[in-house]
């Protein structure tokens, strides 16, 4: 009878264990607590990409809480977070789904920020989705058309270089071209060393050149000083001469003056052409009388 209590007292304990190492299993895996989670953070996000309720929330990479609801708005994901007690979160932090493992297991990390301001627990605030394996492999596929166009213009390029590059003419001509200017380079060079002494005296000219011109400009810097200023009135008198002359043009011109009013005065111009017809008639008439007979005149004169 002794020996059947014992066992059912044992088979109780192992049950009570069992069950004890089963809650607290469970409570673990699914980020179940006794104790009272007092924050909730709502954040919204365009794309969740397999995050699941019961996934846990790392500050820093410190497991602080974990998932626990969803709901969706428009074209966005808001995520209830549930944080522990002592998860200071400032007002500048950044939330961000990202990879937990190679196996794709997903986690929201939050880098808590360094505001002085903590974060007002009543806003949602906004996220943003770190691409993991699945989504850069997608990715990919999307562009591997592009890829596959791409290697094959850039075999085509390749082979085409290459068929540049191996023309034996091509190479010819490279080979002329270097040997053409390690020639010149050799040549240059013997000129160089042939007229040293030239390009040093022709320097050492150069700057006694430069130090006398420099010597003659301090000189007679007055001097040029005073032509330049010379020069300068001349020019002034030149330029209002100028405009003197052209006030005069237009003057005479607009007929302002004695010559104008001669050269455009059209009466003066018929009386002058009038003249210089009669003249020419009366030179015609006396070579005829020349000519002829003599020189009549035929004269009435009364003076008395």
């Amino acid at each position: 009878m002794k020996d059947q209590r014992k066992t059912e007292l044992k088979v109780g304990i192992v049950v009570v264990v069992a069950i004890i190492l089963f809650i607290w299993i469970l409570t673990w895996a699914k980020n179940f607590s006794l104790s009272v989670t007092e924050k909730s953070i709502l954040v919204s996000f365009k794309n969740v990409s397999g995050l699941e309720v019961g996934d846990e929330v790392t500050i820093n990479g410190v497991k602080k809480g974990f998932v626990d609801n969803f709901k969706i708005e428009d074209d966005n994901i808001i995520v209830k977070l549930a944080l522990e007690n002592d998860t200071p979160i400032k007002e500048d932090a950044v939330f961000r789904i990202a990879m937990l493992d190679l196996m794709g297991g997903k986690k929201v990390e939050i880098y808590p920020g360094i505001s002085p301001q903590i974060i007002d627990y009543s806003k949602v605030q906004t996220g943003s989705f770190t691409a993991d394996i699945a989504t850069v492999m997608a990715m990919v596929g999307d562009v591997q058309d592009d890829i596959n166009s791409s290697i094959k213009d850039m075999k085509i390029t390749l082979t085409a270089l290459n068929n540049y590059l191996t023309d034996k003419k091509l190479n010819q001509n490279i080979k002329s071209s270097v040997e053409n200017l390690s020639e010149a380079s050799r040549k240059l060079n013997s000129m160089m060393d042939e007229n040293r002494e030239n390009l040093k005296k022709l320097i050492g000219n150069s700057v006694e050149l430069s130090e006398e011109a420099k010597i003659l400009l301090n000189k007679n810097k007055d001097e040029i000083g005073n032509s330049f200023k010379e020069m300068k009135i001349l020019l002034e008198k030149t330029n209002s001469l100028v405009t003197k002359a052209n006030d005069f043009a237009d003057e005479i011109k607009n007929k302002k003056n004695n010559i104008g009013k001669l050269l455009y005065d059209e009466e003066l111009y018929t009386s002058l052409t009038k003249s210089i017809a009669q003249l020419n008639e009366l030179t015609n008439l006396i070579l005829e009388q020349l000519k002829g007979d003599g020189f009549k005149v035929d004269a009435n004169v009364d003076l008395f």
